[in-house]
């Protein structure tokens, strides 16, 4: 899907009214935009630099490095990405970066490749989170008996089972953008922090210790999905558990 900037899809509304109160000043932490060639970088980086805050898309590991966090998107296949990062050795370094409690946000293909496993090309992925990723099945069917179109694309809400700093502050009618024909199946039920139904019930938001992920977009998702990045921007890493 094109880049566009993060408030095209505000449904008319005003970017300056939806724009989310950065109370106490611009966290000025140096924020990472992992670049393994999966696309959607440059929405991200619109999104952050519309909340005022710092922002770097790199390849580079030492760049990352010395990143406060870590932004983690991408749209695309599995097979490829986890090619991408293997090639440029970002597999490893992610792992490492996570372990050493680095916060960091995944977006869509980014909260994919953490799996263990993605039906998409029978890949082999990063193992940080235990569990696969599965494709909706072709016959997904809705609560009246109609077919449903895969990829799921489009606005859903998205129902969340615990607080947690990174979603605080939602309003409980907040929807988000869905572009995917494959979604997350948590082996652990405690990582997943939000549900959304489309045909089926799946994980679209996981959370454990300094690692956050979400299967929609927020950088596409108006002023909800700029509040979510916000937020990040802001949370020191601690899961709320």
């Amino acid at each position: 899907m094109a880049d566009s900037l993060p408030c095209a899809l505000l449904r008319g509304k005003s970017p300056k009214k939806d724009k989310p109160s950065l109370a106490g000043g611009v966290h000025q932490d140096m924020i990472g935009i992992i670049d393994y060639k999966a696309g959607n970088l440059t929405s991200v980086a619109r999104a952050l630099h519309y909340l005022g805050q710092p922002c770097e898309v790199t390849d580079e590991a030492g760049v990352l490095d010395a990143c406060d966090r870590l932004v983690f998107p991408g749209v695309g296949a599995a097979g490829e990405a986890m090619s991408n990062l293997r090639r440029l050795g970002l597999d490893r370094r992610l792992r490492e970066w996570i372990a050493a409690g680095k916060p960091t946000l995944g977006i869509c293909l980014g909260t994919q490749v953490i799996f263990e496993f993605s039906e998409e090309n029978a890949t082999d992925c990063l193992g940080i989170v235990p569990g696969s990723v599965r494709r909706f099945p072709g016959d997904l069917k809705d609560r009246q008996g109609r077919f449903l179109k895969i990829p799921h694309m489009g606005w859903n809400g998205v129902e969340f089972c615990r607080s947690h700093p990174v979603f605080a502050g939602l309003p409980a009618d907040a929807e988000f953008y869905f572009v995917h024909s494959y979604y997350p199946a948590p082996a652990v039920v405690d990582y997943a922090l939000g549900w959304t139904d489309y045909g089926l019930r799946f994980c679209a938001a996981i959370a454990h210790k300094n690692l956050v992920a979400v299967q929609f977009h927020p950088e596409k998702s108006g002023g909800p999905g700029l509040k979510i990045l916000d937020n990040f921007c802001r949370w020191g890493g601690a899961d709320a558990q």
